[in-house]
C-alpha cells in the first residue's frame, strides 16, 4: 500500500514545459515534482490507497522516480506508465501522462491518457490532456470526441476550458487545426452558442473577420440577448474600421438589454472615440443618475463636459471626486487644465503640484512645464524639467523634445537644433525626432536638412498629413518650387480635408501661384476653424493685395490685440502696412 501526493495537472503551466524536450530547451532541466512513496504504517487501512501493489510494481515506481529526478524521463515514464497498466489505479496513468507530454511523445501520451480515462472518463484534466495531444497531432476526429466528451461532462465550464487549449495550441500554430475541430463540433451541436461564440474568437485571431462575424451572428441567432456576444459583436466591427456600425450594434444590444451597464459603458467610449460627446454625456448621465457611486461613469462625464466646453459641470464633478482616493490624481489634474484653460496659471500649477505619485505624475509634470514655457517663466520650466529627467527615465525621448521647444520658445534655435542632431544619430528612425527637427533646422536656414528629413518621414509612411503639409509649405514659403509643393499639398488635402494648417498651407500656395480668389477662400475657411496668428497674417495680405485694405487691418488689430509679439503678424506689419504709411 502507497500514500501518492500528485500535482493535479495545470493545463497551461504543463503546456509551458512542454514548449521544448529537455534536448531543445537549451535551459538547465527542471526535474519533474517526484511522486513521493512511502512504505504504510501498520495500521492504515487499504482503501486510504485504493490499490494493492505487489513487490514487482512497487520496484518499478521506486525506478522511476530515481529516474525522474535524475532527468532519465524516458525510463521514468516507461516504469509509470507499466505501472497504470498492472494496477488501476489513475494516478500512475496521470502522471505517465504528464511525463510523455514533457517529453512531446505523442504515443505514449495518448497510451497514458487511454489508461487514465478508463479509470476516470469524466476527469476533464485526461481530457483536456487528450484534446491537446490530438490537436497537437492534427488528429481532428479524436480532439472532435474528446471536445464532445467535455461539453457533456461540464457544458458551464465549456468556454473557459476550450480558451485554455486554444491560447497553448496557439503557441504550436495549430490554430486552423482547432478550429476545424471546433467546426465539425458544432455540426454535432447546431442549437449550441458557446461553440460559434469561441468559433468567432479564434476566427478573430487567425484575422478572418468574415468568418468572425459569421461565427458571431449564428451565435446571437440562437441566443438573442447574450450580453457577451452582443459586445463582441460590436468590437468586430470596431476592429474592422466601422466605428459607425459598432455604435448601431451596441445601440441595438441595448435595445435588447436596456439595464446593461457593461454595453452602455462600451457605447459611451464608442461615442468619444467618434466624437459625438453630446449621444456621449446622455449615455454617462443615464449611468451616474441610475448609480450615484459609479466614480467611473462620473470621471468619463467629467472629460465629456471638458470637450463640450461645459467648464462649469466638469468642475463639479472633479470637485466632488477629490473626495474618492482612487480618483483624486485624476481629478486634480483636470482641475489644474480647467484653470490653466480659465486664465489662472498660478492656480493651475499648484492642482499639478498636488500630484506627487501615481500613474498621472508624468502628465502633469508635462503639463506644468508646458504651462511655465508658455508664461516665458523659462527658468523654472528647465529646472522642472530637469526634475522630470530623473523621474521618468524613460520617458527621455519626449522629455528630449520637451527641451527643444524651451529652447525654441526662447529663440535659442541653434541649440536646439544641436540638440535634436544629438538625438537623431541616438534615434534615427524616430518619426517625432525628425519632424521636430525638421522644423528647427527651417529656423535655422538648413533647409536641405529639413528636406531630407520630412523626405525620411515619407519614405516609412506615405500618408504622414502632417509631413506632406510642412514640405510643401516650406518650398511654397521658401523657395519658388511651386510645382512640386502642390502635390505634397493636395495629398495632405485628401488625406486631412478640413485641416486648418493645410487650408492654410494650400491658400498660401495660390497666392503665390496669383490665383487671389482661391488663396482667400482657403485661407478663410481656415482662420474660420483656427483663429491662428500666422493663418491671420497671410489672410490679412491677401485682402490687402485685393484691396480690401479696411479688413484686412481690422483683422490684423484684434490679432496682434491678443498676440502683440507675434513674430507672423510683426512681419506682417513691416513688410506691409508701414510701408503703405
Amino acid at each position: 500500500m502507497l500514500i501518492f501526493k500528485l500535482f493535479s495537472v495545470i493545463l497551461l503551466v504543463l503546456f509551458a514545459g512542454c514548449a521544448a524536450t529537455p534536448e531543445q530547451s537549451g535551459k538547465a532541466e527542471k526535474p519533474i515534482t517526484p511522486i513521493k512513496i512511502v512504505q504504510p504504517k501498520p495500521k492504515v487501512h487499504q482503501k486510504e490507497a485504493g490499490v494493492s501493489i505487489d513487490g514487482d510494481v512497487m520496484f518499478m515506481l521506486l525506478t522511476a522516480e530515481l529516474a525522474g529526478q535524475r532527468g532519465h524521463y524516458d525510463i521514468a515514464l516507461e516504469g509509470y506508465l507499466e505501472a497504470a497498466k498492472r494496477v488501476k489505479d489513475p494516478r500512475f496513468a496521470e502522471r505517465a501522462a504528464m511525463i510523455a507530454m514533457y517529453m512531446k511523445d505523442a504515443a505514449k501520451t495518448n497510451e497514458a491518457v487511454n489508461l487514465w480515462l478508463q479509470e476516470e472518463p469524466r476527469n476533464q484534466a485526461a481530457r483536456k490532456i487528450a484534446v491537446l495531444s490530438a490537436l497537437i497531432a492534427g488528429n481532428k476526429a479524436a480532439a472532435v470526441e474528446h471536445l464532445d466528451a467535455m461539453l457533456a461532462i461540464d457544458p458551464a465550464g465549456f468556454e473557459k476550458s476550450v480558451l485554455e487549449l486554444v491560447s497553448t495550441v496557439q503557441k504550436e500554430g495549430k490554430s486552423d487545426v482547432v478550429y476545424e475541430a471546433l467546426d465539425a463540433l458544432s455540426a454535432k451541436h447546431p442549437n449550441n452558442a458557446t461553440i460559434y461564440f469561441i468559433e468567432s474568437l479564434l476566427a478573430t485571431q487567425m484575422d478572418k473577420k468574415a468568418l468572425a462575424e459569421a461565427n458571431i451572428q449564428k451565435a446571437l441567432d440562437l441566443q438573442p440577448d447574450w450580453d457577451k456576444a452582443l459586445v463582441f459583436k460590436a468590437q468586430l466591427a470596431m476592429l474592422s474600421g466601422d466605428l459607425n456600425k459598432a455604435i448601431r450594434d451596441l445601440k441595438a444590444a441595448l435595445v435588447k438589454r436596456p439595464a446593461d451597464d457593461k454595453i452602455k459603458k462600451m457605447l459611451g467610449q464608442l461615442l468619444i472615440k467618434a466624437k459625438d460627446y453630446p449621444q456621449a454625456a446622455q449615455v454617462y448621465q443615464s449611468l451616474v443618475k441610475a448609480n450615484s457611486e459609479d466614480s467611473e461613469s462620473q470621471f468619463a462625464l467629467g472629460l465629456v463636459y471638458l470637450q463640450l466646453a461645459k467648464d462649469e459641470q466638469a468642475e463639479d464633478i472633479f470637485t466632488a471626486l477629490l473626495d474618492k482616493p482612487k480618483w483624486e490624481q485624476q481629478a486634480s489634474f483636470y482641475l489644474g487644465k480647467l484653470e490653466e484653460k480659465q486664465g489662472n496659471p498660478g492656480k493651475a500649477l499648484n492642482w499639478y503640484n498636488k500630484i506627487d505619485g501615481g500613474p498621472i505624475a508624468f502628465d502633469a509634470g508635462v503639463s506644468a512645464v508646458s504651462l511655465l514655457t508658455k508664461e516665458k517663466r523659462f527658468d523654472e520650466a528647465g529646472i522642472r524639467l530637469d526634475a522630470l529627467k530623473k523621474t521618468f527615465p524613460k520617458q527621455q525621448l519626449r522629455l528630449l523634445l520637451m527641451q527643444a521647444e524651451l529652447l525654441n520658445q526662447q529663440a535659442r534655435y541653434q541649440q536646439a537644433f544641436n540638440l535634436l542632431n544629438g538625438a537623431v544619430v541616438e534615434y534615427p528612425d524616430e518619426t517625432e525626432l525628425l519632424y521636430a527637427r525638421a522644423l528647427m533646422a527651417e529656423r535655422v536656414g538648413k533647409l536641405d536638412v529639413l528636406e531630407a528629413d520630412l523626405k525620411k518621414i515619407l519614405a516609412a509612411n506615405p500618408d504622414n498629413a502632417e509631413a506632406l503639409n510642412a514640405l510643401g509649405y516650406t518650398l511654397v514659403d521658401k523657395t519658388d518650387r511651386y510645382a512640386e509643393a502642390e502635390q505634397y499639398l493636395l495629398r495632405a488635402l485628401s488625406l486631412a480635408p478640413d485641416e486648418p494648417v493645410i487650408l492654410d498651407s494650400y491658400g498660401w500656395l495660390q497666392f503665390k501661384l496669383g490665383s487671389l480668389p482661391k488663396a482667400l477662400d482657403y485661407l478663410q475657411r481656415a482662420y474660420a476653424k483656427q483663429k491662428e496668428n500666422e493663418i491671420a497674417a497671410h489672410l490679412a495680405e491677401v485682402l490687402w493685395v485685393l484691396g480690401k485694405k479696411d479688413e484686412a487691418k481690422k483683422l490684423f488689430r484684434e490679432a496682434i490685440e491678443s498676440a502683440p509679439i507675434d513674430e507672423y503678424l510683426l512681419d506682417f506689419q513691416r513688410r506691409v502696412l508701414n510701408k503703405a504709411q
